[in-house]
């Protein structure tokens, strides 16, 4: 799914091509994508682009007759942009924009169909859809440090909410907790002021550079490679492979369609986290530090 740092990198793509651009025609053939009946789709067309904003994950283009276009791209939903245009399908391509500029084109993969689409009315509307977490580069850090410590739960479920976090998901949030040195279990409000100053700390450095870094492999072309995995990543979707502080393998704890991935020498003080599935059909054999699981693995 994508997250900040790309929603980001997808929003400046955006500007480049639709600011100040007239929208000419919207087409949906997605059963599924477009979430909203009143104001009707038709309503955009012919209306300028004055605005694009993020609203936590999402993407929302504003137009001069107040309505506003928001995009939820979820798991596999991904925004393309073509000069030569297309007519979507309904099964790949859900939805196409046109503007004399190009196209906008929204596909996603897969049978599960998730990504969502909302056309809204003003601020009123927008809201709405706001899941209301902060946002971690203009809070300040006392507000951070509040709302992070609001509820007890596991940094990683913390990290991951949208009412408490804005724009953060399953990927950079392993990403935040390894630079932090963190258990991604530790439970916030356990946590001492020098933990939250250093996980605060690691939160936007690690958002900056990503954005960065996404930022610039794209340079003035459209972000066509939106992934959860990037090369360079020090643990997210690096299961297996050393860790490029200590050297310990990564491992992961896996949970319906998510996984977290986490150091065992650098973030546990070598203790295992128990995989849910794993150590509830393994018991108390279930290994408690690296060394016991790959003395197992050996036998």
């Amino acid at each position: 799914m994508p997250e900040l740092p790309d929603v980001v990198v997808y929003m400046e793509a955006l500007e480049q091509r639709v600011l100040g651009r007239v929208l000419q025609r919207a087409d949906v053939r997605g059963p599924l994508l477009l979430r909203t009946a009143d104001p009707p789709l038709a309503s955009v067309n012919g209306h300028t682009v004055t605005a694009v904003r993020r609203v936590g994950k999402r993407i929302a283009l504003g137009l001069d007759n107040d309505l506003w276009l928001v995009f939820h791209l979820m798991i596999a939903g991904r925004l393309h942009w073509k000069q030569r245009r297309v007519v979507p399908d309904g099964r790949r391509t859900l939805a196409a924009f046109d503007f004399e500029s190009g196209q906008l084109t929204l596909t996603e993969a897969g049978t599960r169909k998730r990504a969502s689409l909302h056309l809204v009315v003003g601020e009123a509307g927008l809201a709405r859809l706001d899941p209301g977490g902060v946002d971690v580069f203009s809070a300040p850090l006392e507000q951070l440090s509040a709302v992070l410590t609001s509820e007890n739960h596991t940094l990683k479920r913390s990290l991951t909410d949208p009412r408490l976090f804005s724009g953060i998901g399953n990927a950079y949030s392993d990403e935040i907790l390894h630079r932090a040195q963190l258990s991604p279990v530790a439970l916030t409000q356990r946590l001492r002021p020098e933990e939250i100053n250093r996980l605060l700390q690691a939160i936007r450095e690690t958002l900056t550079e990503w954005t960065q870094h996404l930022r610039a492999a794209v340079g003035k072309n459209f972000p066509e490679k939106v992934t959860a995995f990037h090369e360079g990543m020090t643990v997210h979707g690096r299961y297996g492979k050393p860790c490029p502080r200590c050297g310990a393998k990564i491992q992961r704890i896996r949970y319906a369609s998510n996984e977290t991935n986490y150091c065992v020498g650098c973030q546990t003080g070598g203790k295992l986290l128990a995989d849910r599935a794993l150590s509830r059909l393994l018991r108390e054999d279930w290994p408690r530090t690296l060394e016991e699981m790959e003395e197992r693995r050996q036998s």
